[in-house]
């Protein structure tokens, strides 16, 4: 089977998009569910361009509160400094980590890029959705496609069948192609967005200190 170039894809949405603007001048609206700072960077600067966009902060699964919170406001920060050509807004559904949790369950100690994390692309990219179709967006997508640790295959086949599911356009990407994880990591560097050193939730965490542990260990053998 062959492996779909998700950049392409986005290409021919793009050329679609700016062709429809240049005979009606309509600006669709996107739905752009977000999960940092770091990664809504070079997103935002990326699709502001053919997009009105509204960023949806929908993350249970990052923990503790406190993360999430400080995650927030590096996300409202960096939306208030950059100059976009279109417009852009946020919204942050209230906090609730027992949905992260619930769906977690017999799979906590699962490695990293598992079916745990498969889950939480989908909890995350269904609650996208449902807003996307309440409020009547053109489009939705995500921004964890921009991570090298993240699936966009995974990602674009949920995002696929929740746009059938509920009738809705799916803006199929791979945000990290073409040097896109590359400038997230200019821009963070020139807005000095904090960048985390985990993916959010607990188990990632405990992953990440065993293996800072392993590491410490081997450096004083």
């Amino acid at each position: 089977m062959n492996k779909i170039n998700y950049q392409l894809v986005s290409d021919e949405l793009i050329k679609k998009i700016t062709e429809e603007k240049k005979k009606t001048g309509y600006i669709p609206s996107l739905l752009l569910h977000s999960c940092c700072a770091p990664c809504s960077s070079y997103t935002l600067e990326y699709l502001s361009d053919y997009f009105n966009i509204t960023l949806y902060y929908y993350n249970p699964n990052i923990s503790p509160e406190k993360e999430f919170l400080f995650r927030v406001s590096e996300l409202e920060r960096f939306t208030e400094e950059f100059d976009f050509k279109n417009k852009v807004s946020l919204v942050v559904p209230e906090y609730r980590p027992e949905e992260f949790i619930k769906i977690s369950r017999g799979l906590e100690n699962l490695p990293e890029g598992g079916e745990r994390c498969y889950k939480c692309y989908e909890l995350r990219l269904e609650k996208t959705a449902q807003y996307a179709k309440e409020n009547n967006f053109d489009y939705f997508t995500t921004t964890l496609s921009i991570s090298p640790y993240k699936n966009s295959a995974w990602l674009n086949e949920i995002g696929g069948r929740l746009a059938e599911k509920y009738k809705l356009n799916y803006f199929f990407s791979d945000f990290k192609k073409r040097g896109g994880y590359k400038r997230s990591i200019e821009l963070s560097n020139e807005y000095s967005l904090y960048r985390q050193n985990y993916c959010g939730c607990v188990y990632s965490y405990a992953q990440m200190m065993k293996k800072n542990e392993e590491k410490l260990h081997s450096d004083e053998i």
